[in-house]
């Protein structure tokens, strides 16, 4: 079993940046594909990135390409979303996910476990 906590969701202006991090409770969680969906109210959920074990490969929503990067900490464990350049349409909840496949899933059904999720608002 493998626990995602996510942090650093928070309010900010029109262009602004935040950065959500992604902390698995077992050093293992090195052997999984991280990704991260978002959910705004009244919609279904979005996949929005994705980052292979080794850290290599990643992928990404065309809304998000060149504004929120993706990558794994040190060691491992801990994946990170920077996200740039925000826009009211980024408004949602962010939720972490961990799972076994080898290429970055790009859909729920390719994830074994979930965090809580964070809040991420963007004023105008």
């Amino acid at each position: 079993q493998v626990q995602l906590v996510e942090s650093g969701g928070g309010l900010v202006q029109v262009g602004g940046s935040l950065r959500l991090a992604c902390a698995a409770s077992r050093r293992a969680a090195s052997s999984y594909t991280m990704g991260w969906f978002r959910q705004a109210p009244g919609k279904g959920s979005e996949f929005v990135a994705a980052i292979s074990r080794s850290g290599v490969s990643t992928s990404y929503a065309d809304s998000v390409t060149g504004r929120f990067p993706i990558s794994r900490g040190n060691a491992k464990n801990t994946v990170y979303l920077q996200m740039n350049s925000l826009n009211p349409e980024d408004t949602a909840v962010y939720y972490c996910a961990a799972g076994g496949q080898l290429i970055p899933p790009r859909t729920r059904a390719g994830y074994d476990y979930w965090g809580q999720g964070a809040q991420v608002t963007v004023s105008s």
